[in-house]
């Protein structure tokens, strides 16, 4: 089964695009060959200057683990871990120090306002702090890159403009390249870019 067809699309460094389209269309496909989660069967996709076809394991989660940070609908946080044990987590996988990454975890987590929560769980947080804890895990390793998967579609309004405002500022202030995969014409609305994707094909 062809789920994208022909897709032919440049991200520049520093860009903050949004990608529409209804259940089906595709987007989620793209974004996981975007952040090396799926390979594809034909074309190429160049990262940062390199060609991504067929990495062993190792080799993509280290790219991952340097360029890519991921957001996502759910969260994604784990149950039994802390916040600041959630943040610390990637740096866990990268070799950091105990030490090191505690501090890492805690500046970030300070970051999001979020410093006398970071020793409470999930469960014990609202969903506007979950997904600012996720997003304090996405870019303690620094990325270069965020993608977002409808980073604001399991939030109330006032909190996913919030979280909005927060992708916006970390796109404008730290230069991070912002994908963003979204239903809300809200949230596509507040990026600098709208791909629209239909049955595997991007709309003009």
């Amino acid at each position: 089964m062809h789920v994208l067809k022909g897709i032919d699309l440049d991200i520049q460094e520093g860009e903050l695009v949004s990608i529409m389209g209804a259940s089906g269309s595709g987007k989620s496909t793209l974004l996981n060959i975007l952040g090396i989660l799926d390979d594809y069967d034909e074309g190429e996709y160049t990262l940062d200057g390199t060609l991504i076809k067929n990495l062993s394991e190792t080799r993509a989660a280290e790219y991952r683990n340097r360029m890519i940070g991921f957001i996502f609908q759910s969260f994604n946080l784990i149950g039994f871990k802390t916040a600041v044990e959630n943040v610390e987590l990637p740096l866990f996988y990268q070799g950091v120090s105990r030490r090191k990454r505690h501090q890492m975890a805690m500046d970030e987590l300070e970051k999001m306002g979020l410093k006398d929560w970071a020793t409470h769980y999930p469960n014990e947080m609202s969903g506007g702090q979950r997904q600012r804890v996720a997003i304090a895990r996405a870019l303690v390793t620094r990325p270069q890159i965020i993608l977002a998967d409808e980073p604001t579609g399991a939030l109330d309004s006032k909190t996913g403009i919030e979280v909005m405002d927060l992708l916006k500022r970390l796109n404008h202030d730290e230069h991070i390249t912002m994908i963003i995969v979204t239903h809300d014409p809200g949230v596509a609305a507040q990026t600098n870019r709208v791909i629209h994707i239909k049955d595997g094909v991007i709309e003009e």
